[in-house]
């Protein structure tokens, strides 16, 4: 059933604030400077010094009073990453999901991150698998942030740097890996020749296309990405950045394997849950458009303006077939059959002005913004239990039905609307303290128009302040110690649809407590890190097992230690290195889960150890190598805890030839052949997906 689409009608409808020819023939003469991308990051090793997300400015880490895990394009390429998954394996606290085999989905700190997505600060919550070609490194804001970003991220958001005009590049790649993986990418970048009017052009377009089958049965990946853009400088003091991205992605959908007796079923990984010829019954197929530009103007060296607009148009199409129930004595598992299809587009805008002021004898670095966002959000699914009857340790894939019987389950759209303000302030109180402190208040509105019969229509507005503050003290230019609170907001549709049992919940409240220390070593290329908090969150809804009725009556608290090493250790090492400790549990709930009752027992997909360490060695100008270990510690499948996936450690390595011109770099993967369970659903003690075998990837790249 086809969905009609919301046309693209508000692209140009916002405006920027009158400038006066006044004010710009003086900041012609008095320029703020502007930080703009001209090379790679790779420059910087495994060691980035600064981050744009945790403040919207581009302030040094050791002077931001909160976790953030910079993952910088060396390691990505080093560890041969292609997915955001698993580039996040190298965050410490940050738990696996398989995001219903359709997204990129983790927990952060024993908090689901379902849609706590970002490119360059604008939200990106659509559910799809993001493409790594147009990146050029990940940052991990950990704890509320809300302050700056709006509603959702309670343990924590990521947010992907886009690459940037701006440097002069011609580079291609091949890889061919296991199960017949092959993959292209390019990146292409021109500074243009100056053309006499003051206005310099440049121009960046990346993309990649992928075709892959897998180690699981049927999976197979077809993926196609583009990613042009454009960097005019108007002059001395303003810039304009154009963008657009397209991304197609089709796969099976896969939701792993069940459990049985506590454990999940010991079968060969490849084992297949699902529907015959699933390549036609169980595929998701995901398209993405985007387009959006940044306009940057300096008034004066202390006064800085900046637009940013982002418009995008996404749609899903998902089939799917999955383990819905076991009988343990039979040994049998009953198929549930499913279809959803998604349609959205939405745009965000953001004003902010930064400026640059002395006030009562103390440096402040002042951020002022506003925000304003649409997001239409249209579903239908339909979903058919007990479709096939397979057995439990030797299924045999059935034909099942392609259009799930019965009347649809979910019919609707859902609008968003929401309104921001938000004041920041980053303060040198004296010459070894300072502090960060700012405020949001959002207005959020969600109304959702029944598409099925008999069903109401459902509105609600929420008005919210989200605070934050921080101190940060720091006796020489090697420590910083740090004290921080900030507080986010999670409404009862966030990014899905309001439903008649949560329409009037107010929304959760997240705080998170949090001390830490940040060290520069070895004459500062390398830094180590180190935190503990206290993260809560208050009023989770819960169905009341004696009434069947949705209360906000549940806190889940993470009670944690965090460490990082990252950085050049000399005579061409460089390390990457993470350690968690997380007790996050259930510490107030009436819910119950497979017959347990949830209060007391720890967050799904989140272990109470994880231990991560990568070691590169730059033989020569051009050989090298690397080798690391990923350890996570025991997990549980659902809120029940009865079942629960076993920790494991993996090992990777990796070699290297790299000349001027031409690149060759071999990874291995589970070099040991460890077998183990690489994510789970986080609800459902039937869907936990294992983890590939040994495998191996070849990548030549060549820079012209």
């Amino acid at each position: 059933m086809a969905i009609k689409k919301t046309p693209l009608a508000l692209l140009l409808a916002l405006t920027f604030p009158a400038l006066s020819q006044a004010q710009i023939a003086d900041a012609a003469d008095s320029v703020m400077q502007t930080v703009t991308v001209v090379g790679s990051a790779d420059a910087e090793g495994y060691n980035p010094a600064k981050s744009s997300s945790a403040t919207k400015t581009d302030a040094p880490l050791r002077d931001i009073p909160q976790t953030v895990n910079v993952i910088p394009q060396a390691l990505l390429r080093d560890q041969g990453v292609r997915s955001i998954n698993d580039a996040l394996k190298a965050v410490p606290g940050v738990g696996m999901s398989h995001g219903d085999g359709q997204r990129d989905q983790v927990t952060i700190r024993g908090f689901s991150a379902i849609a706590d997505q970002f490119i360059d600060g604008m939200r990106d919550d659509a559910l799809y698998f993001r493409d790594l070609s147009n990146i050029e490194q990940l940052e991990v804001v950990k704890g509320p942030a809300a302050v700056l970003y709006g509603r959702g991220s309670s343990g924590g958001l990521i947010n992907r740097v886009t690459k940037k005009p701006g440097v002069d590049i011609s580079e291609v790649s091949l890889q061919v890996g296991s199960w017949a993986q092959k993959r292209g990418e390019f990146d292409l970048g021109r500074k243009l020749p100056d053309t006499g009017n003051g206005t310099e052009v440049s121009f960046r377009v990346t993309g990649a296309v992928e075709d892959a089958d897998s180690y699981r049965d049927q999976q197979f990946l077809e993926r196609q990405a583009l990613a042009p853009s454009v960097l005019f400088k108007l002059g001395a003091a303003t810039t304009l950045l154009l963008q657009a991205e397209y991304l197609h992605d089709k796969r099976v959908t896969d939701f792993g394997i069940p459990s049985y007796q506590g454990r999940v079923v010991d079968v060969a990984p490849g084992t297949y849950y699902g529907a015959a010829n699933a390549k036609d019954n169980d595929f998701s197929e995901a398209r993405v458009k985007a387009a959006g530009f940044v306009l940057e103007h300096a008034f004066s060296g202390t006064l800085k303006l900046r637009n940013a607009f982002r418009y995008y148009d996404y749609t899903l199409d998902r089939n799917n077939t999955l383990v819905g129930s076991v009988n343990e004595a039979a040994k049998t598992a009953s198929l549930t059959r499913g279809n959803v299809y998604r349609a959205e587009d939405g745009y965000f805008n953001q004003t902010e002005l930064v400026q640059k002021a002395e006030l009562a004898g103390m440096q402040h670095q002042i951020l002022y913004g506003v925000e304003f966002g649409r997001q239409d959000k249209e579903v239908l699914n339909r979903s058919q239990t007990n479709v096939a009857t397979v057995s439990l340790f030797n299924p045999v894939s059935p034909a099942v039905p392609f259009t799930a019987g019965g009347a649809p389950t979910a019919n609707n759209l859902s609008r968003f609307d929401v309104s921001s303000g938000y004041v920041q302030d980053q303060v040198t109180l004296a010459a070894n303290w300072k502090a960060l402190a700012g405020v949001r208040y959002d207005r959020f509105e969600q109304k959702t128009t029944e598409r099925r019969v008999n069903q109401p229509n459902l509105a609600r507005t929420d008005s919210t302040w989200s605070p934050r503050a921080g101190l940060v003290y720091q006796p020489d230019a090697l420590q910083s110690y740090y004290a921080s609170f900030s507080k986010s907001y999670q409404p009862s549709g966030e990014t899905f649809a309001l439903a008649a049992n949560n329409a009037e919940m107010a929304p959760e409240q997240t705080v998170n407590k949090e001390l830490g220390a940040k060290f520069d070593l070895l004459g500062g290329r390398a830094s180590l890190t180190a935190a503990v908090f206290r993260l809560q969150r208050d009023h989770i809804k819960a169905t009341d097992p004696g009434t069947n009725k949705i209360i906000p009556m549940g806190t889940q608290r993470t009670d944690g230690l965090e460490l990082t090493f990252a950085g050049d250790l000399g005579q061409g090492w460089q390390a990457w290195s993470g350690y968690s400790w997380l007790d996050a549990t259930m510490i107030a709930s009436i819910a119950k889960d497979d017959g347990q009752f949830v209060q007391g027992k720890r967050a799904t997909l989140t272990p109470r150890h994880s231990v991560n360490v990568w070691l590169s060695k730059a033989f020569n100008s051009t050989w090298g190598a690397g080798a690391g270990l990923n350890y996570v510690g025991e997990r549980f499948a659902n809120p029940g805890n009865t079942v629960s996936l076993a920790g494991y450690t993996t090992v990777d390595a990796m070699a290297y030839y790299r000349a001027k011109a031409v690149e060759v770099q071999l990874n291995v993967m589970n070099l040991l052949d460890r077998g183990y369970i690489a994510a789970g659903h986080g609800s459902s003690k039937f869907l936990s997906l294992p983890g590939a075998p040994r495998s191996a990837q070849l990548t030549v790249r060549y820079r012209f």
